[in-house]
């Protein structure tokens, strides 16, 4: 018996007529919604969750991943944007006011729950889920990353800081994992170089520095030296913003890249589509993944056979 579903709602969209899928999941007394694009996939399909800020919904943010959902059937993806508690995520802000964080929301089963569903109903593969969150959803992301880095297989943290020890209430599973963050140096609600931040004038305790959050998880994965800095392409020149890229990447560990955003406020930033270049970041995250357990599976044979 499958025990969390409730009812499939259609929606059908005017522009396109394209038909968003509804559903629900009953997480300790709570139906919890995620909605999804009726997309056909193939088995062994990827499933990235798509995840709103603060005061957000699933809805809303499906707009702004308009362009990777156009290509998200040839890619043999599944998009998932899940509500928040009240549209809010219980992340690892400690001093965050909202009902999902005070009442403890149980965040981390809704989404174990949505992989199941999604690997009972279209099978696909486990090893290939990420989350993908724009500030507070940035915040849940790097959540999912600390604390179930054994069921989310990447992320990326969109104008979002890790928040410092003191202010978090989260244990860490202290793991490594594929991790993008994009960051604005102008941002006045998401400090760059780390410090209190407030929201509505009301403090959520301190953040770590981008570069610290880059850092942490970096670190994670055995990385030392700090990676040299490259421009991208500067596309749009009329935001007065560009951006600069570090990556950490290396044979056997997970790639750990930082777009900072120069100039770039609390918005997704102009110059790329940030939902596409996340994506492109997780699929090369797991081919790199593919080629080092292909070489290790290879090297262990010939080694046998001595």
């Amino acid at each position: 018996m499958r025990p969390f579903f409730l009812i499939v709602f259609l929606f059908l969209f005017a522009k396109g007529q394209s038909q968003v899928l509804a559903d629900s999941i009953l997480i300790e007394n709570n139906y919890r919604v995620f909605y999804y694009q009726q997309t056909v996939v193939k088995k062994n399909a990827s499933l990235m969750f798509v995840l709103h800020g603060s005061g957000g919904s699933g809805k809303g943010i499906m707009n702004v991943a308009k362009k990777l959902q156009a290509i998200a059937a040839k890619e043999n993806l599944i998009l998932v944007y899940p509500n928040g508690y009240k549209n809010y995520w219980n992340e690892c802000r400690k001093f965050a006011t909202s009902e999902a964080n005070t009442k403890d929301i149980n965040d981390n089963q809704f989404f174990v729950s949505m992989i199941t569903y999604f690997k009972e109903k279209y099978n696909i593969d486990t090893n290939k889920v990420y989350a993908a969150g724009f500030s507070g959803g940035g915040h849940m992301a790097y959540k999912l990353a600390l604390t179930m880095p054994n069921k989310i297989k990447g992320i990326a943290a969109i104008v979002a800081n890790m928040p410092d020890s003191a202010s978090c209430d989260c244990s860490y599973a202290n793991k490594a994992l594929p991790v993008l963050i994009v960051n604005g140096t102008a941002d006045n609600v998401n400090p760059y170089n780390g410090g209190e931040m407030f929201v509505n004038n009301v403090s959520y305790g301190v953040v770590r520095s981008t570069l610290n959050s880059f850092l942490y998880f970096s670190s994670l994965a055995g990385y030392k030296a700090l990676p040299p800095l490259i421009n991208m392409p500067n596309k749009d020149t009329t935001d007065n913003s560009f951006i600069e890229s570090r990556t950490f990447s290396a044979k056997n560990k997970p790639t750990i890249k930082l777009l900072t955003v120069v100039g770039g406020k609390h918005e997704f930033p102009k110059d790329i589509d940030v939902f596409l270049y996340a994506w492109e970041f997780f699929k090369e995250s797991a081919r790199k993944k593919k080629i080092s357990s292909s070489s290790t599976s290879h090297f262990s044979k010939t080694k046998m056979t001595m």
